[in-house]
């Protein structure tokens, strides 16, 4: 199996899928003769042509509405906006309309549907183009959100993705895009949207997180093992919604005591929702309080102060501990 980047095994995603149904289309800002501004679309409009890799306007609103309606008539668009920051412009189109439609026409129309776009800090960017929008995107009824770690899941959810009936917004961890290989296998792979997956067996404590979180939540479980010899069972969400709870309720039910680890601001976020579901189903199992590794409640800051916000090693360590030491 060829050892890919992030980018590399979406690319091969989408031209796999391309290739495959001919449904399918790619649309948005640069997507076609630049590639994208990550060059995740490498290619593409080399080999599909420009009928099938479609270089629109900067107009998230635009973008998505087309998509809405390509979809309804019959295609499966895979609608790119560059940026998290910008996402939010495309607001009314996802929540008035791609969300809703199935649900307007009593199940006779779906929108098959995937809108794409890197989130995230760390890599130095400029405003309005590190958010962590996970939560906002969760909690809109009728969208599933799906949040890959690395290289081999993003490809196999992503096709998940295209093929499924409904809207889905694919939140790429833009860290995460060439930070790492992983082996992708050139045949088709696909995994569930809505499972969570385990990443990690452990006894003493379950870590939960997702997306760019997961690296440094793997280091802090390994430091904890060396450290003290804690087993952690590590958890990787995957897909936001709809969320896995039974995986989380199962593990905690195991272990006793949990931490999770979420990029975005603190309050009102995904691990929030994890604690409630905890809470509601396995309270009497826990050990400790449930301790959350969070993002700060402040706009993400810039390049100086961009590590101090995100969730590192070091801090995830320390809720390890106090939670084993509770």
């Amino acid at each position: 199996m060829a050892k890919l980047t992030m980018v590399q095994a979406i690319n091969l995603a989408l031209r796999q899928e391309m290739e495959r149904d001919a449904s399918v289309v790619v649309l948005g800002e640069d997507v076609g003769v630049d590639g994208g501004v990550f060059r995740v679309t490498d290619g593409l409009i080399e080999k599909f042509g420009e009928e099938r890799v479609l270089d629109t306007p900067l107009a998230e609103a635009g973008i998505v509405g087309a998509a809405i309606g390509m979809a309804i008539a019959g295609l499966r668009p895979v609608a790119e906006l560059q940026f998290c920051g910008f996402s939010y412009l495309m607001m009314a189109q996802l929540e008035g309309h791609a969300g809703r439609y199935r649900s307007r026409t009593h199940g006779n129309f779906h929108v098959p549907l995937v809108i794409r776009f890197p989130y995230g800090s760390g890599v130095r960017a400029l405003e309005h183009h590190s958010e962590t929008p996970d939560a906002t995107y969760g909690h809109i009824p009728g969208v599933k959100v799906v949040v890959p770690s690395g290289p081999r899941n993003a490809r196999a959810l992503l096709v998940s993705a295209i093929r499924d009936p409904d809207p889905v917004v694919f939140m790429e961890p833009k860290r995460s895009y060439r930070a790492f290989r992983e082996e992708v296998p050139d045949q088709e792979e696909t995994l569930p949207i809505g499972k969570a997956q385990l990443v990690e067996p452990g006894t003493d404590l379950t870590l939960v997180a997702w997306g760019a979180m997961m690296r440094p939540a793997l280091q802090a479980a390994a430091a904890a093992k060396e450290r003290r010899g804690a087993s952690i069972e590590v958890l990787d969400l995957l897909t936001i919604s709809p969320m896995d709870g039974n995986a989380i309720v199962e593990s905690v039910r195991k272990t006793g005591r949990a931490v999770v680890v979420q990029e975005g601001p603190r309050s009102m976020g995904v691990a929030a929702e994890i604690i409630a579901r905890i809470n509601d189903k396995a309270l009497l199992s826990l050990e400790a309080p449930v301790k959350r590794v969070t993002g700060y409640d402040v706009v993400t800051p810039y390049f100086a102060r961009e590590e101090a916000y995100l969730p590192g090693p070091e801090r995830i360590g320390r809720a390890i501990d106090e939670t084993l030491d509770f």
